[in-house]
C-alpha cells in the first residue's frame, strides 16, 4: 500500500486511493484507542478480526437491501470500498442502557430500554463529538431533512437485523455506532452505510453470562480484547479453531 496515495488516517483505519476512480482501500489497524484517544494500545490481530467481522456484516446487510460502501475484501486487513462523502454524524442506536447513556441519565447498566433510542453526535474531535439533535443537524446543514429520514430508516433496519443475527448466536446487541455517507452516481445521490461494524463499534454481551465481547474490555481494563473479538468471529462462523484440538491461535476462514 506504500505506493498508493494516503487519503485519510483515523484512530483505527487508514484510507488509501483505490485502484479505480470512485474507490478507496480501507486498511484496518491494530491500534486501539478510548476516551478521546487518551488511552492507546496496539492489540495484535485486532485489525484482521475487525476486517473480517465488518465484511461479513456488510455482506449480510446488502443481502437484505441495505446500501453500503463495501465492495469486497482484498486481503486480511484491507477492503475495497466506494468513495463517499461522509455525513459528519455518528449515529448511535441503543437497546440496553450502558456507557454514556447510563451515566448521563442515571440508569443502571443493563436496563432494558422501553424502546430502541437513536442518538446523534457531531463528528468533531476538537469538540469531543458532542450529542446533538435533529434541529442542530438540519439547522447547520450537516444533513438535510430527507437525508435524516433515510439515516433513521436505515439505522432502524440495521438494528432490527443485527439484533436478530447476534441473538441467534447467543449475543445481546446492547448498542452500536454507525456512520453514513453520500454516494454520488452521475447526478444521483443516495445515503449509504459507511465506515465499519465490528466489536470496536458495538457493545456485545454474551446472552447468558453478560460477558462483554467488545471494546469495553479495553476501556475497562478487563483484558482479553482480541480473544473476545475472536469469539464473536467464531460464533459468526468466520473463525475456525485449528484441527486436531491444538489451540495455537485462530485461523480465519478464507
Amino acid at each position: 500500500m506504500k505506493s498508493r496515495r494516503l487519503v485519510y488516517e483515523g484512530k483505527a483505519k487508514i484510507l488509501y486511493e483505490g485502484p479505480e476512480p470512485g474507490t478507496l482501500v480501507q486498511y484496518f489497524k491494530d491500534d486501539t484507542t478510548a476516551f478521546d484517544a487518551t488511552k492507546k494500545a496496539v492489540l495484535e490481530g485486532k485489525g484482521v478480526l475487525n476486517n473480517r467481522i465488518s465484511e461479513y456484516i456488510m455482506q449480510r446487510l446488502a443481502e437484505i437491501g441495505v446500501p453500503t460502501h463495501f465492495i469486497r475484501r482484498l486481503n486480511m486487513r484491507e477492503q475495497l470500498i466506494r468513495e463517499v462523502e461522509i455525513i459528519p454524524l455518528e449515529v448511535v442506536v441503543r437497546n440496553i442502557a450502558a456507557g454514556s447513556l447510563a451515566k448521563r441519565l442515571g440508569l443502571e447498566e443493563g436496563f432494558q430500554l422501553p424502546r430502541s433510542i437513536i442518538e446523534f453526535y457531531y463528528k468533531n474531535d476538537s469538540l469531543h463529538d458532542p450529542l446533538v439533535t435533529e434541529e442542530h443537524i438540519t439547522a447547520f446543514n450537516w444533513a438535510t431533512p430527507q437525508e435524516m429520514d433515510d439515516i433513521i430508516a436505515l439505522a432502524v433496519r440495521v438494528n432490527d437485523f443485527l439484533s436478530g443475527l447476534f441473538l441467534g448466536i447467543g449475543i445481546k446487541l446492547v448498542d452500536f455506532k454507525v456512520e453514513f455517507g453520500r454516494l454520488w452516481e452521475n447526478d444521483m445521490m443516495r445515503v449509504v452505510l459507511a465506515d465499519e461494524i465490528s466489536p470496536d463499534s458495538c457493545r456485545l454481551w454474551d446472552a447468558k453470562t453478560g460477558e462483554k465481547l467488545d471494546k469495553d474490555r479495553f476501556r475497562r481494563d478487563l483484558g482479553g480484547v482480541t480473544e473476545a473479538y475472536a469469539e464473536v468471529a467464531r460464533r459468526l462462523g468466520i473463525l475456525n479453531d485449528q484441527p486436531g484440538g491444538e489451540r495455537k491461535g485462530p485461523v480465519l476462514v478464507k
